[in-house]
């Protein structure tokens, strides 16, 4: 992009009023529950989708991973797609695609159509969810966009809670005989809804920047490292590790090593080289995708258990997990309302050590109670790893970009939240392995095995991140600039 660009380049902005204002993010908003019951549903409704459609037990694995892999790669340049091609345009054609990808899966007649579908999922919605948060930035006067922010918190906080809940109500009611199939299938009278409201009060100018460029041999690069990697995480096991799986690990390593190098030498390049010059933002990745990677893994694991192991159904299971997702909204709450603003960073190593104490506190709860595991036994464990949890979820990338400048901040958060959801498929497709390979044949000893196996590794990821948060930024980004 050239600096010597005159501002008349950037395409203007459109006036809204506020209550247009308020309209644009009620739109904004349901896109992004959409994003995230569906992530949280799709996870506690992965065994009844196996048993339906059959498939191997990497079937479970590609439900998931195929979902956060294709949005992750998508977030990628979906942010700078929206500054060439309109926020407007993307957004609209992000929703219609969802929808259109969410009712593809509540028909999908086999495994692989079903992961097709998933894969449609994730890139349309990483298509969507980025413009959703430029429109709401730009339509609201800046003395009144504090206030409009204020209830993403909460209100996300809200659908995690409600997110195990519904799943399991919609399989347990099987609404018309839809089964699983129900939980892509809600997401169509929503998605067209929100499609038509957003035709109607969406600004057709967002502050776009039509000199915007894109590099395709770095973006190009990295969907093929992570492709290259996920693949073999995924399906190694169960072919018994070939030699192809192999090459294809050692490639991703090569490909990322040349996506380095093109971003080194581009004109264009995905990551400024200045945020790959700061501390903090490097360690701050290795931060959010051990969290990540560890969180999502510990949610994969014990549903397995209750639902493979111990026969729970999808509704008891959906309730076992309120104390969690409680957790995560009070944990959420807190460090947004009182704990980040007293103890700073410190608040994200209070949460990492109160998250791990959780998560060995479940590891010893599920080895002592096997058999006879209840709601009521796992609930101080859940409510702990909820807490832990939420307390960093609020503040990590404010002090991650810390010390980053007020141009890098934009395309940092984009990055970070691709390499959450990138973390999120590693946790699927990497301790999703681990943890097959353990129960083996099945069984509930072989299922409480490889719970414990997940669970412990998750702890020790979440300590080791204890100390790297150090290496952060002691002030936030929203507090230092």
């Amino acid at each position: 992009m050239s600096s010597s660009r005159a501002p008349s380049d950037v395409v203007a902005l459109a006036p809204v009023n506020l209550s247009r204002a308020w309209a644009v993010l009620g739109v904004v908003f349901i896109a992004d529950v959409m994003d995230v019951l569906d992530t949280t549903i799709a996870n506690l409704a992965g065994p009844s989708i196996r048993a339906d459609v059959g498939g191997a037990e990497s079937t479970l694995q590609w439900v998931l991973a195929a979902y956060t892999t294709t949005f992750a790669i998508g977030l990628v340049a979906s942010g700078r797609l929206g500054d060439i091609l309109g926020r407007r345009r993307l957004f609209l054609g992000g929703m219609v695609g969802f929808t259109l990808a969410s009712l593809a899966c509540g028909l999908a007649p086999g495994v692989g159509w079903l992961i097709t579908a998933r894969a449609l999922q994730g890139l349309t919605g990483s298509v969507m969810i980025p413009q959703g948060l430029a429109l709401v930035t730009v339509v609201f006067p800046a003395e009144h966009l504090r206030r409009a922010l204020i209830p993403i918190g909460p209100v996300m906080g809200a659908v995690t809670v409600a997110g195990p809940i519904l799943a399991g109500w919609l399989l347990h009611l099987n609404l018309f005989g839809s089964q699983w199939r129900a939980i892509f299938l809600i997401n169509v009278p929503i998605g067209v809804v929100a499609a038509i409201l957003a035709c109607l009060v969406l600004p057709h100018r967002a502050g776009e920047d039509p000199h915007m460029r894109i590099d395709p041999a770095g973006i190009g690069l990295i969907t093929v490292a992570s492709l290259m990697l996920i693949v073999p995480l995924v399906q190694g096991r169960e072919q018994g590790w070939p030699l192809w799986t192999h090459l294809m690990l050692v490639g991703a390593v090569a490909a990322l090593a040349l996506f380095v190098v093109s971003e080194r030498r581009g004109r264009h390049p995905v990551i400024p080289p200045t945020l790959l010059r700061r501390r903090g933002f490097v360690v701050g990745l290795l931060i959010t995708g051990a969290v990540f990677a560890s969180f999502t893994a510990f949610q994969l694991a014990f549903n397995l258990l209750l639902q493979l192991g111990l026969h729970w159904t999808p509704l008891r299971t959906g309730l076992a997990l309120i104390p969690w997702a409680l957790g995560t909204a009070v944990g959420m709450g807190l460090a947004g309302a009182v704990l980040t603003d007293r103890f700073g960073r410190a608040t994200v190593q209070i949460g990492l050590v109160i998250g791990a104490a959780g998560l060995l506190g479940l590891w010893w709860t599920v080895a002592h109670d096997q058999g006879a595991l209840t709601l009521w036994s796992c609930t101080p464990s859940l409510l702990l790893i909820g807490l832990g949890s939420g307390l960093v979820f609020i503040p990590i990338f404010d002090y991650i970009l810390g010390d980053a400048s007020s141009d890098e901040v934009g395309v940092g958060s984009g990055l970070l939240n691709a390499v959450q959801q990138f973390a999120n498929a590693i946790g699927f497709a990497a301790l999703g392995t681990v943890f097959f390979a353990t129960a083996g044949a099945g069984g509930l000893t072989a299922y409480v095995a490889a719970t414990q196996l997940v669970l412990g590794l998750a702890a020790g990821l979440y300590l080791v991140t204890v100390f790297l948060v150090r290496l952060l930024p002691e002030h936030a980004q929203h507090a230092g600039h």
